[in-house]
């Protein structure tokens, strides 16, 4: 079964995602923003969700952790809990 090692930053709105997506791009830590902004639990420990199963996210989740290249910051991504920025550390 795939596994996946990934972080996220979970934010209520698009345009909130989108601005912390320029902040990574002009240098800003993707955990000191997880820890300030992510609405998760997960923003306690930078965003890091550990390793999980293909199938133990949401489906638009998995779609990216496990579609898209590794080491990039993805979305913003929608799903029933708010807008994710997703970068997936590593895959096997």
């Amino acid at each position: 079964m795939a596994r996946a090692h990934a972080l996220h930053i979970l934010v209520k709105t698009k345009p909130e995602a989108e601005e912390l997506k320029k902040q990574l791009a002009n240098g800003a830590k993707f955990a000191d923003l997880a820890r300030k902004h992510s609405l998760c639990p997960s923003g306690k420990q930078g965003g890091d969700l550990g390793e999980f199963r293909r199938g133990e996210m949401v489906p638009a989740f998995d779609k990216v952790v496990f579609g898209q290249p590794t080491l990039e910051v993805h979305g913003p991504v929608k799903t029933a809990f708010g807008y994710h920025l997703i970068k997936t550390l590593s895959r096997g």
